[in-house]
């Protein structure tokens, strides 16, 4: 379980083979979970400059491709205050955005959600790349998230430009609300 605060920014130093190394200074032993734009991942090795991870088609499939620089965040642990939002590390779907317009020191972004407007509520919680955001707009075709220059220096979102794909997770809490609707959740 993550929380959608981003700790650092990494970069990606190789991605061979289904083996993806990155350099950072996130503390992880192996068998733990980091999640990187989003996806999580259990480190198979790391040192005190780079974590390994063992990437499987399955994830190859559903997410985006990792770019050279990718935001970081370990689990939470028990007693961490959450500041963000419930974030699985379970990419739901690739977006796109669509436009990224300047608003004061921050930024406004429009990303296309195929498939998953049915989660997405105003002012509801939706993971983009990783980051927990609240959505600001809903649009025909998506949503809109309004970032602070803090979000926009911290994670890789201040480089996202129109055309991006980017990973979505929408709010867990929808997706089981869904399921009760629609009365396919089994005792």
């Amino acid at each position: 379980m993550f929380t959608g605060l981003v700790r650092e920014v990494g970069r990606v130093a190789s991605f061979e083979d289904g083996r993806l190394v990155v350099e950072c200074t996130t503390a992880a032993s192996l068998g733990d979970s980091v999640a990187l734009d989003g996806v999580c991942l259990t480190v198979v090795a790391g040192s005190a400059n780079s974590l390994s991870f063992d990437v499987v088609p399955e994830t190859v499939a559903r997410a985006k491709p990792f770019r050279a620089r990718v935001n970081v965040e370990p689990a939470l642990r028990a007693g961490e205050p959450l500041g963000g939002h419930y974030v699985q590390g379970h990419v739901d779907g690739v977006g796109t955005v669509v436009a990224v317009t300047p608003e004061g020191d921050g930024a406004r972004v429009a990303i296309a959600a195929p498939g998953l407007s049915r989660y997405l509520v105003e002012k509801g919680s939706i993971a983009v790349d990783g980051v927990s955001l609240t959505v600001a707009a809903l649009t025909d075709d998506g949503f809109e998230i309004a970032l602070i220059p803090h979000t926009l220096e911290a994670t890789t979102l201040g480089d996202r430009e129109a055309g991006d794909p980017v990973n979505l997770e929408a709010d867990v809490l929808a997706k089981y609300v869904e399921k009760l609707v629609a009365g396919t959740m089994r005792p």
